[in-house]
């Protein structure tokens, strides 16, 4: 009240709120508020029809490849997860675009941020496919299926089995990389 009455004493004695700073401030707010409702609202709905293209893939059962991950499908993931539209096919499709670094993971620095926002047994599941790949040999669609089973039953082991196959295989591989050179001399 005593503010509102040194603001008519200033004013000679005519209250205009576009002249009250407090009032402004308020409506600036509001204004940031309803923003920001909006930008949010805007999200959740480019978040829902992500998700339901996704799931669209999923029950064609086209969610393969030639899908490309995008920034914000770990999101998607947990959308389809709580809206009760989830399959593990989607964990597979992450943890194999993850373990190939295509789609969005092609970018470290988005692959570093995405690592956080996967779960255990999808990052698990993608350092056993990397591992895997690394052998040499070919895996065809389904060969690989226990990749799977094994990241959801326990993916502490299954990321130990990756690692373990990584120690193993670099020594392997600077062997041959050191026989190449030596028969290429």
């Amino acid at each position: 009240m005593q503010r509102i009455a040194q603001l008519l004493a200033t004013t000679g004695g005519t209250y205009d709120p576009i002249g009250d700073a407090v009032v402004q401030d308020e409506l600036a707010a509001d204004q940031r508020a309803a923003q920001a409702e909006q930008q949010r609202l805007q999200e959740q709905q480019q978040l829902a029809a992500r998700a339901d293209e996704l799931a669209a893939h999923m029950r064609a059962s086209r969610l393969d490849q030639t899908v490309e991950t995008r920034p914000g499908d770990e999101a998607a993931r947990d959308f389809m997860l709580h809206r009760g539209d989830y399959h593990p096919v989607v964990d597979s499709w992450l943890a194999q675009a993850f373990a190939d670094r295509s789609g969005h993971y092609a970018d470290p620095t988005t692959r570093t941020a995405a690592a956080d926002s996967l779960p255990d047994r999808v990052r698990a599941h993608a350092a056993l496919l990397a591992a895997l790949a690394r052998t040499g040999a070919p895996a065809a669609d389904g060969d690989l299926e226990f990749a799977v089973r094994l990241a959801q039953a326990d993916p502490d082991a299954t990321s130990a089995l990756a690692a373990w196959l990584d120690r193993v295989l670099v020594p392997a591989e600077l062997a041959e990389a050191s026989a190449g050179e030596d028969g290429a001399r």
